[in-house]
């Protein structure tokens, strides 16, 4: 999603420029009459001035009537959400959002790195280092930005409630040096790193931080948001950043934005000189290069504390002192070379070198398309790590810093598993964790599988996470036995060669729980019999309505994937960066985007018209409740025109609209993620920590009450639909939304993502979870970015979270956005196999599909007719451009009426309409145009009657002297 920027004045410019230029047309002209009538060509005074007034009054009648279309037409929803009545929180639930925020990131801060028990530290003097002490990052940026409306807990603060005195010469020191951080927008950013030179630090300085105490904590800080991923090379075109110092590069040659600046670094070797007990606290939610920790034995404890949200710091302090122990575990495998990931030479865009005939032109100049190629396969994140370790290709120590699911507490626990029964189709047994130590703590459950493998078979990971708890808070001594449970189909990969569907391979799988992704501490054998391979209508895929078989062969691509085959013998090659840069011609010929897609060569000749404009008497209230296949669905949808449906599917910025002939009232819906932003309004929810800190907690309660406290905010705000939660995968540790997506693995994701939209639903909240489906990056993420993966990949990691929303919902109403990239070829809003034959068919999605926001003129490919042929149902538009439906045939209209079926029925199963017939007045400044144009209806009449009379008493006058000189 956007904000609102320079694309949306564009669209707006350009969906009112034949209202524009009607003004401009009637100006002329009036100009040019008022010249032309003057004393040379109309001698009659008279004749003159009743001209010269007609012409004007016309000018203005066209003014008047061109704007009254402007408002009316292209910018009434623009107008009816910005002059919408603003509703605020109340301060119960402003309190009670700011006690879920701290609660969240008491458990998503997490240690990773705590020598010689130097954590937890008695309250007292600390002297806090670091210019991202006093400029924190709270959140993302774009769509994820936080609220200025309230109060924020800043770092400091937290710090100071917990007990602390920091030293207020430190902080005058950072805060005189600069009092804000680089710009990071949409569509541009400045990532500079503000840190004083190690030479500005006086003697004076860092001997009075001694005297003040003897221990210091360093912060370090990164932020990121949409629009932008994290540069991957500091020094390449178009990275805009400045350096500390003019006597040395704060990022030289090869060095990317997750490690530390030479300032950090010089910062870093001035404290540990002077400091023999350091803590450093990371505040960003990319995984972070954490390799230089090994030169600095001073810097004895480490903490991960994500993006907090607006109150979210006060956790800091409690978890420094040991108010609270932490108990998070990562989200993201910290490896200590990024450069050296498998997807590092194919993560961002590749311009296609062969596709003159598909450039487009737009405000924003020139497009073309561009590609990406997911090369790693399923082995994204731990899942490569684990597996190439064990097949020997990597030593694991030298990459890995910090596995996936690690987490360091300030007690100790001990974690029993029991028998492991598997029958019925389910695999379950006890886990008893026990509090071994004299604190009291949280701790997690992790249950992987490493599943049989045969050389050269179904590509399989060695380790899978499958399920995962949290605990209870546990006094010492204190024991909880959890229970794990999963269907043995969560064990079944998906062979998109040769079954071409899912299948659970005979042999042994290891189920065992874990410390962390590495580090077993107990296992069990589960044997599968018989092969069993998910591909008849009595045997599908974990529920599945239909067979899972192959939908994106077409996505595949020629590209090279990693294969665990002997030992990854094709590592060299798959994950080698693109060396072919042109488009295959069979790829070519069904590429579409808005100069060559015309929806009428994709008409159905065999189509029958439906009924539109029927009058059954029906009101949209009448269906809540009732089923999807209802018979009273096709009575209501009868008694739609063309022109509602076209309303409904075409303005859906923020909002769906109204339609009057129904009872369907106008709905708000607004950004997320971590809060809900009204960008017409203004008005803002608070703000809790990103999705980032949730995931790092592990915890499925902390979720379902995040999305209850988003439901709760948003029936005080009249708001009906959140888009979020974002749901992609953490592919790369540079892609741009990271804090807002929550993590690598797709299982971890999905019981968090889950909870949030049931507890948002339990408010009538309908979530849009998005971005459906491969958006993994920003870079050129709507500069029509083919992205190439293959099906088992796309199912097992990529829609995997996606899966579980959709089936948690049982068929409920539900919302979803799609993505801006192409799937393969294909824009993913218009990918049907995508949006109906899995996310319909397979899953039984009930609800809409909404784009992600529509410029299609500035973007050059989206196009209402082809979305809604690619069973996308409403276009995020907040301007009139290609996201009205052109085509009337029968093909087209069964579309819209389809697209209007999910978006009524997602509409009246939201809370707006549980208490009946919501109001719908007339919005205030559409009674206040009436009144307007009336009274410059009236006005300009009285002038021309005035006119007119004034010519007929001249004329009269004229005649009166003319008679009398005769």
């Amino acid at each position: 999603m956007l904000e609102i920027n320079m694309d949306d004045v564009i669209a707006v410019v350009q969906s009112i420029r034949a209202e524009l230029i009607a003004i401009a047309v009637f100006l002329v002209l009036a100009i040019v009459i008022t010249a032309a009538v003057n004393r040379h060509t109309v001698a009659d005074q008279a004749t003159r001035k009743l001209a010269h007034s007609t012409s004007w009054v016309v000018a203005g009648i066209a003014a008047v009537v061109s704007v009254t279309m402007m408002l009316t037409g292209p910018l009434s929803n623009m107008i009816t959400m910005a002059t919408a009545e603003k509703h605020e929180l109340s301060a119960e639930t402003i309190d009670k959002t700011n006690k879920l925020a701290v609660d969240i990131e008491r458990e998503g801060i997490t240690l990773l790195q705590n020598n010689d028990g130097m954590l937890p530290l008695a309250a007292g003097n600390i002297n806090v280092f670091g210019w991202a002490s006093t400029n924190p990052i709270y959140g993302g940026t774009g769509s994820g930005a936080l609220s200025d409306a309230y109060d924020t807990t800043s770092l400091l603060d937290g710090l100071h409630d917990a007990g602390y005195k920091t030293n207020d010469e430190l902080t005058k020191f950072y805060t005189d040096y600069r009092t804000d951080r680089g710009v990071i927008a949409v569509t541009s950013a400045d990532w500079t790193l503000p840190e004083p030179p190690a030479s500005t630090y006086t003697d004076s300085l860092i001997s009075d931080a001694k005297d003040f105490s003897d221990t210091a904590m360093i912060v370090i800080g990164r932020v990121g948001g949409e629009g932008l991923d994290l540069p991957t090379d500091m020094n390449k075109d178009g990275v805009v950043y400045n350096d500390n110092s003019s006597d040395y590069k704060d990022f030289p040659e090869g060095t990317h934005y997750l490690e530390l600046s030479q300032s950090e670094k010089d910062m870093i070797d001035l404290v540990t000189k002077n400091f023999d007990n350091v803590t450093l606290v990371y505040n960003g939610a990319n995984a972070f290069e954490f390799g230089f920790l090994k030169d600095y034995p001073q810097i004895k404890s480490v903490l991960w504390a994500p993006h907090p949200g607006q109150a979210g710091f006060e956790a800091l302090g409690e978890v420094l002192n040991g108010t609270v122990n932490p108990s998070g575990r990562t989200a993201d495998t910290f490896v200590k070379d990024l450069t050296k990931t498998p997807n590092w030479n194919n993560f961002g865009a590749f311009q296609y070198d062969n596709v003159a005939e598909f450039e487009v032109e737009s405000a924003r100049g020139t497009r073309s398309p561009k590609f990406v190629d997911y090369v790693e396969g399923i082995y994204v994140g731990y899942r490569f790590y684990e597996t190439a370790d064990d097949e020997g290709l990597i030593n694991y120590d030298d990459v890995v810093q910090y596995p996936f699911g690690y987490g360091l507490s300030y007690t100790t626990f001990d974690q029993k598993m029991g028998d492991v029964t598997y029958a019925n189709g389910k695999v379950s047994f006890d886990v008893t964790v026990t509090n071994t130590g004299d604190t009291a703590g949280k701790d997690v459950v992790e249950a992987y599988v490493n599943p049989p493998y045969v050389n050269g078979g179904i590509e399989k990971s060695t380790a899978n996470l499958v399920a995962y708890e949290k605990t209870k808070e546990l006094a010492p001594g204190e024991s909880e036995t959890v229970k794990i449970e999963f269907d043995d189909d969560d064990m079944a990969s998906y062979d998109y060669q040769n079954a071409k569907a899912y299948v659970l391979e005979a042999g042994d799988y290891q189920v065992s729980i874990n410390e962390n992704s590495h580090v077993e501490i107990d296992s069990a054998t589960v044997t599968v019999p018989t092969t069993i391979t998910y591909d008849s209508a009595d045997n599908t895929h974990n529920g599945d309505a239909t067979v899972a078989t192959n939908v994106f062969d077409e996505a595949e691509g020629d590209v090279t994937y990693l294969s665990r085959a002997d030992h990854f013998a094709n590592y060299d090659e798959a994950t080698a960066a693109p060396t072919d840069y042109s488009m295959p011609d069979d790829v070519k010929s069904t590429f579409y985007n808005n100069g060559n897609y015309d929806p009428t060569k994709f008409d159905n000749a065999d189509d029958q018209m439906p009924t539109t404009g029927a009058k059954n008497g029906l009101r949209l209230i009448d269906l809540r409740g009732a089923d999807y296949d209802d018979a009273k669905w096709d009575q209501l949808l009868d008694q739609l025109t063309f022109d509602e449906m076209d309303t409904i599917i075409a303005n859906g910025g923020y909002q769906n609209a109204a339609i009057k002939s129904i009872g369907k009232v106008r709905l708000s819906d607004v950004d997320g993620p971590a809060a809900l932003k009204d960008n017409f309004t203004g008005v803002s929810s608070i703000g809790l920590p990103a999705n980032i800190a949730l995931a790092c907690s592990w915890n499925k309660d902390l979720a379902r009450q995040y999305g209850e406290t988003i439901g709760d905010m948003a029936h005080e705000m009249q708001v009906s639909g959140w888009y979020a939660p974002s749901i992609n995968n953490h592919r790369s540790a540079f892609g741009g939304r990271n804090f807002e997506y929550f993590s690598e693995d797709p299982v971890l994701t999905a019981g968090l993502a889950v909870e949030q939209v049931l507890g948002a639903a339990d408010r009538g909240v309908y979530a849009f979870t998005k971005h459906f489906a491969l958006n993994e990056q920003e870079t050129e993420r709507n500069g029509q970015l083919c992205t190439w993966s293959n099906e088992q990949a796309i199912r097992e990691i990529y829609l995997r979270p996606f899966e579980e929303v959709v089936k948690a919902s049982n068929g409920k109403p539900q919302a979803m956005m799609g993505a801006f990239n192409y799937v393969g070829n294909t824009y993913a809003s218009a990918h049907v196999g995508l949006n109906q034959t899995v996310l319909r068919d397979e899953w039984g999605f009930k609800g809409m599909l909404e784009t992600d926001y529509f410029s299609g003129p500035n973007y050059g490919y989206q196009t209402a007719d082809q979305a809604i042929r690619g069973y996308t149902d409403i276009m995020l538009a907040t301007a009139d451009t290609t996201n009205h439906v052109t085509d009337h045939s029968a093909t087209s209209v069964i579309a819209m009426r389809r697209a209007a079926h999910n978006i009524l029925y997602t509409a009246v199963n939201s809370w707006r309409y549980e208490d009946g017939q919501p109001d719908a007045n007339m919005p205030a400044w559409k009674i206040a145009t009436i009144v307007a144009d009336a009274v410059l209806g009236v006005a300009l009449a009285g002038l021309e009657a005035l006119a007119v009379a004034r010519f007929l008493k001249r004329r009269k006058a004229t005649a009166e002297t003319v008679a009398a000189a005769k």
